[in-house]
Order: C-alpha cells, then sequence, then structure tokens
C-alpha cells in the first residue's frame, strides 16, 4: 500500500536526505539576487510604500496567509511584471513526488507559483504573519524538486509579509540550493523596492534566451 506525505509535515533534514539536497553556503552561488539596483518608478514605489503601510498597519494582528497575499504579493507580483503574459500565476497547485522503490507519495500544494513555458520561474510560498519565514522553506524546495526543469536554475520566494528570502535551487546529480539575505518589512528603509528589484532581474533573466543558453551549456 502506497504511503501518502503531506509536504507540509516534512523537515528540512528529512527533505535533504530524500533527495540528497545540499545547500551551498559560497556566495557565488546565488549571485541572481546581489547588487541588484531597484529600477523603480515613483509611481512604483509609492504603491510599494502603500502596500508596507498598509501591512504594517495590519501587523498588531493574526493574519491569515491569504492576507499576505492580498496585502503584499499582490502588488509586488504587479510592479514585478509577473502578473502579465507571458507570465502566467497559477494558485494551490498540486504537486506529487513517487518514490516507487519505497512505496512512498509525497503531496502538497504550491501557494503560487509563476509560470512561463515550461519554467516555473517563482515558486512563491506564504506563511501566516506569527510564523518564521524560514518554515516555508522545505515546502518550496519539494515543489521546485517536483519541476519538470532541470537543466536551468529554479527560484523561489518565501514570505510572511513581514520577511522575504529567495530560493536558487539547481537541479544536478547532488541537487543544490542556496539563500539570499533575509529582506524586511521592519527596516526604516522599505525592503519591497529591493525585493522587486530581484524578481524583475529574474523575470529578465528567464527571458534571455542567451541566459537560458549560457546555463544549458
Amino acid at each position: 500500500m502506497v504511503e501518502v506525505i503531506q509536504a507540509s509535515n516534512l523537515a528540512l533534514y528529512e527533505l535533504e536526505e530524500r533527495f540528497n539536497l545540499v545547500q551551498v553556503q559560497d556566495y557565488d552561488f546565488f549571485p541572481e539576487w546581489q547588487s541588484i539596483a531597484p529600477d523603480l518608478t515613483a509611481y512604483e514605489q509609492h504603491w510599494l510604500d502603500q502596500a508596507k503601510a498598509d501591512f504594517l498597519s495590519l501587523a498588531k494582528y493574526p493574519l491569515h496567509e491569504e492576507i499576505v497575499k492580498i496585502a503584499v504579493l499582490a502588488p509586488i507580483l504587479s510592479i514585478a511584471g509577473l502578473c502579465r503574459a507571458p507570465f502566467v500565476p497559477a494558485a494551490e497547485k498540486q504537486v506529487e513526488i513517487t518514490f516507487e522503490d519505497e512505496d512512498e507519495v509525497i503531496r502538497g500544494r504550491v501557494d503560487l507559483l509563476v509560470l512561463y513555458r515550461n519554467l516555473w520561474v517563482a515558486t512563491i510560498e506564504t506563511k501566516p504573519k506569527q510564523a518564521d519565514v524560514i518554515t516555508a522553506l522545505p515546502q518550496a524546495l519539494l515543489y521546485m524538486m517536483a519541476s519538470p526543469i532541470s537543466s536551468i536554475p529554479l527560484f523561489g520566494l518565501l514570505t510572511n509579509g513581514n520577511h522575504f528570502l529567495f530560493v536558487k535551487l539547481l537541479k544536478q546529480e547532488t541537487p543544490s540550493y542556496g539563500l539570499s539575505e533575509l529582506f524586511t518589512l521592519l527596516r526604516q528603509e522599505n525592503d519591497l523596492y529591493r525585493v522587486v528589484g530581484i524578481l524583475k532581474h529574474l523575470r529578465e533573466l528567464v527571458l534571455s534566451e542567451d541566459w537560458q543558453a549560457q546555463q544549458v551549456g
């Protein structure tokens, strides 16, 4: 009989053991989030400032993860250009990974997936505001491992509204992943500028045939 394991119940060490996943600490492994100067118009900055203010005004209350999506994710994805063709957002997409030798299936749902052709541009895993953002990492990595894409890097974004963390995964013989620094709305400056700047940069990368060819080569 096949045992069904819910993705939300997996700890990070279990995921690393099952998929032979290795976290890379080398700064050079994940250059895509580094030294990105946000190229934002005054209009875009205004709406990101408003999104930050709206979220922080609600921060004293327990927030469901759906509110996090509405208050924070919607504006940053729109401004980053990930809510219009050729990018297609998909919500609550079910993924499943089967281990035939072990009669096990890991099953879960991606909170939000941004698709370009067959490329998973960003797997966005949200958690309630009161949850530590790192608790979304095992699920995000699992969903990225379930992607049919193996020749070029995959990127993910974790958020609980207050904090944002980018993930890069290379699906190789030994799959490797790396993390960005933590961005937070608790800083005086608005870190949403940098988050959107990175998302815009990732968008341009995956649209670049030269970049894709370089990664495959």
